[in-house]
């Protein structure tokens, strides 16, 4: 009389079994899934605050056609007899959680831009914004290099003009002399050419 007991016990087992296993592999499941939303979210944060740093930097640059020596220099810019701000405070790389950015140095002396020293590999591949095209297929976040060029050096090798720049010391008709400002350039803190403001991802 006592099989069928054994028997349902058996049964009652493997079924406490089955029910731990599959909990098992749904919590891994969403552990997953939130791991990967986690990390897509700290992939906008990178992309807001790189293009941020860039843009100071191309402000910077364009005020006074040189790079900042620090990142330092682009809370502060004591170069006129009015303090420049172009960065509101240093962000942080959400990748590391640290404010020790790698730094992109200028041929010239000064940092043109900045990367995340993160070798995690990047969920997003495809579908950046134009100014960050060179990031496609990249295999780690440390590929992803916030680098500002002046739109000179992008057309042209240094010392020879591209195609409809003119040479330096010669400026073209209907151009200031060198030291006299264009009109409608950017005033101090504001962008320089070429370089867009990065949209805030927290709608702000």
């Amino acid at each position: 009389m006592r099989a069928p007991s054994t028997r349902q016990a058996g049964f009652t087992y493997l079924g406490l079994l089955a029910a731990v296993v599959l909990m098992g592999l749904l919590l891994t499941m969403a552990a997953r899934v939130w791991s990967l939303t986690e990390q897509r979210e700290r992939e906008e944060q990178l992309l807001f605050a790189g293009d941020s740093i860039r843009f100071a930097i191309a402000a910077y640059y364009a005020h006074g056609h040189r790079y900042p020596n620090t990142l330092q220099d682009l809370l502060v810019d004591n170069r006129s007899p009015v303090p420049v701000h172009y960065l509101r405070r240093l962000y942080i790389d959400p990748m590391t959680n640290g404010t020790e950015w790698q730094l992109v140095p200028a041929p010239e002396g000064g940092i043109k831009g900045v990367y995340s020293a993160s070798k995690l590999a990047p969920v997003k591949r495809q579908n950046f914004a134009e100014i960050d095209k060179g990031f496609t297929d990249k295999d780690c976040y440390c590929a992803w290099q916030f680098v500002y060029e002046p739109r000179l050096r992008r057309r042209g090798a240094p010392g020879n003009p591209a195609p409809g720049n003119p040479a330096s010391g010669d400026p073209a008709p209907g151009n200031p002399a060198p030291g006299n400002p264009p009109r409608g350039s950017p005033g101090p803190g504001g962008p320089a050419p070429g370089v867009m403001l990065p949209a805030d991802p927290n709608g702000q």
